[in-house]
């Protein structure tokens, strides 16, 4: 990844944080976006020894002209993108009855409108370096489960919206991919509402939902998005790639 441009959002933690770590340490220059100014403070502080060097970026994804504003940054700064990895993402507990429209609209908006944004403007960076990108999607991305309506809808259309954005971008020399996790020890379903101690045994439940019998960290899902950007595949596309313990090969429990 050396002399590599990699745009990671939602870096300031989980599964964005542990990538952008990753591709630093491995010599890319990593624009890490997050809405926590004091996250990605840290983060920079954690790799500045590393081969790479992390550029901090305050952004809200779902709002466009942070958006634009962030795509001329880099151009003007860096002039090229090589990987993309659509990490942000949140989840908010809720059925068909109790999910709320404003729950709906902020969940498809976070986790899918910016990704397809996000993506748009990156394009013609992404084709002038034959790029890829890879999004994080979701165990509920193939899967059903209750009591999470939105989120498995919202995770569902990222599968799908890799593999159209795949089949038309073959052709430009852009690959895109998804990876799709299972439970992850991040901070998502905390911040999704859930309480500390809700969370200690969902963690403890994880161990029996998940084949392999434990959640998974998000330095390993990590390693497999570093995978799906590097040279290495450059025969993949379109994939959306489980990384769940087995979870995906379960039925609902």
């Amino acid at each position: 990844m050396k002399e590599k441009v990699v745009l990671i959002t939602g870096a300031s933690s989980g599964i964005g944080r542990a990538s952008a770590k990753l591709f630093a340490e491995n010599g890319a220059t990593v624009v890490a976006v997050g809405r926590s100014e004091a996250e990605l403070t840290s983060l920079q502080t954690e790799t500045a020894d590393l081969a790479g060097s992390l550029k901090p970026r305050l952004a809200d994804v779902t709002e466009t002209s942070q958006i634009d504003r962030l795509m001329t940054e880099i151009g003007d700064s860096f002039g090229q993108i090589d990987v993309l990895v659509n990490s942000a993402g949140i989840i908010k507990s809720g059925t068909i009855e109790s999910t709320t429209l404003d729950d709906w609209d902020k969940m498809l908006d976070v986790n899918l409108r910016s990704v397809f944004y996000v993506c748009q403007r990156a394009l013609p960076m992404l084709e002038a370096s034959k790029g890829n990108i890879v999004n994080v999607s979701s165990v509920t991305g193939t899967r059903a489960f209750p009591g999470v309506l939105a989120y498995c809808v919202s995770k569902a259309a990222i599968d799908q919206l890799t593999r159209c954005m795949a089949l038309e971008l073959a052709g430009r020399g852009i690959r895109v991919n998804a990876v799709n996790p299972g439970v992850v020890e991040t901070n998502l379903h905390k911040r999704g509402g859930m309480p500390p101690e809700d969370y200690a045994k969902f963690l403890e439940n994880a161990a029996k939902t998940h084949p392999i019998g434990r959640a998974g960290q998000p330095s390993e899902v990590a390693e497999l998005i570093y995978f799906l950007a590097s040279q290495k595949a450059q025969w993949i596309t379109g994939a959306t790639y489980a990384i769940d313990g087995g979870r995906a090969e379960t039925c609902a429990r």
